[in-house]
Parts: C-alpha cells; structure tokens; sequence
C-alpha cells in the first residue's frame, strides 16, 4: 500500500515528466532515493535507453563510498561520478529530473556533486 507521502510524490513526478524530458542533445538526469540508497541515471527518452547509471550500490565507488560520511556526501559522490561517467560519453548538458522529491539533502547533494563534477544544468 502506498503512504500518503508516496502518493503525493508520485503526483508531483508526473506533473514534472510532462514538462521534462530528455532529447539526445540534452539528455535527462534522474534520481531515485529509497532509505538506505541513492541512483542516478542519464537517459535519452527520444529512445528510451539508460545512457549513464550510478547507484550507492556500483561495484566501482565501494572504495570512495566507504570513506564518506552519512547519506548526503555519499549522494554527492554519486552525482561527481555520473558526471565525470557522462563527459567521457560527450554529454555536457541534461535536464534534471528530481523525480518528485523535494529539491533537499541527499537530492540537492546529488545536483551539486553532478555540476563539481563538469555537468551542466
């Protein structure tokens, strides 16, 4: 059963997706928080296809993620990575897509992390 929280965060993310989306030149970056983790995606949704992706969960940030203290700057640490995975496959610019959540703590970490990092938005 979905909380009233939920609920009103899924109608917030479907009043944004109408407005935002990503094109090939400017494709969308998109985050998700559950309690424990942080992901975050590049996606083109001309085509519908996963560009770059990052979660608190990869293999290759266990190191750099052990070092970091509480949610915030591990969400921060995301947010540099896609960037820097992002720039390596020649995107520059992308809409970010909050998806529903406040623009607060570990979602505005994320941003931050994602424009450190060389992104623009």
């Amino acid at each position: 059963m979905i909380n009233r929280n939920e609920n009103s965060r899924l109608r917030s993310k479907t009043k944004i997706r109408k407005v935002i989306s990503g094109t090939p030149e400017r494709p969308r970056l998109t985050v998700y928080r559950s309690l424990g983790n942080i992901y975050a995606q590049v996606i083109d949704d001309s085509t519908g296809k996963t560009l770059v992706a990052a979660s608190s969960l990869s293999k290759e940030l266990t190191e750099d993620l052990k070092s970091a203290k509480g949610k915030v700057s591990k969400s921060k640490i995301i947010g540099n990575y896609v960037a820097k995975k992002s720039l390596e496959k020649n995107i520059s610019t992308v809409v970010f897509d909050r998806n529903g959540y406040r623009y607060h703590g570990r979602i505005q970490a994320v941003a931050d992390g994602a424009r450190e990092g060389g992104l623009k938005f």
